[in-house]
């Protein structure tokens, strides 16, 4: 259940501008998962979730990217390892298939490891396009994910 609160925390933080830890205990409530402010905090920390002024001139809570590299494994990408199914390569693009419903949120989380080598990135409900400059690259990302589900690790 953490993991699944978790991914669902990446997707509610990237579609909203989210001020409080009220706010979004209440989003995650009306996602139909129960929490408390107690839980939501514990998860903020354990995600290493920052607040950044948004376009608006509110703080509202971000990924923390200046944690973020390739090889990382902290907590925070550890909840990928429990959605990523596979990852494949097709020419540059990679084609990472997840547990039905999670693209997205695995998705921003790929983002935030801001690998050099990935140009963009879209998600639909299970299913993640990793854009490349070429299959060269491609074939790194895709190598990286498979090689993290298989042993599993963190990603």
């Amino acid at each position: 259940m953490r993991n699944e609160r978790q991914l669902k925390i990446l997707e509610l933080i990237s579609e909203f501008d989210i001020e409080t830890q009220d706010e979004l205990a209440g989003l995650l409530i009306k996602s139909g998962i129960k929490v408390t402010q107690a839980t939501v905090s514990r998860d903020i920390k354990d995600m290493k979730l920052i607040k950044t002024l948004g376009s608006n001139g509110k703080y509202k809570y971000t990924i923390n990217k200046s944690d973020s590299d390739m090889s990382s494994s902290d907590n925070f990408f550890g909840i990928l390892k429990d959605i990523v199914i596979s990852a494949v390569c097709a020419n540059n693009i990679t084609v990472v298939k997840t547990r039905s419903g999670y693209a997205g949120a695995a998705c921003e989380a790929i983002d935030s490891l801001e690998i050099k080598e990935i140009l963009g990135t879209i998600a639909g409900d299970n299913t993640i396009f990793i854009a490349t400059a070429s299959e060269h690259d491609s074939q790194i990302i895709t190598d990286f994910i498979n090689k993290k589900i298989k042993a599993g690790e963190n990603i």
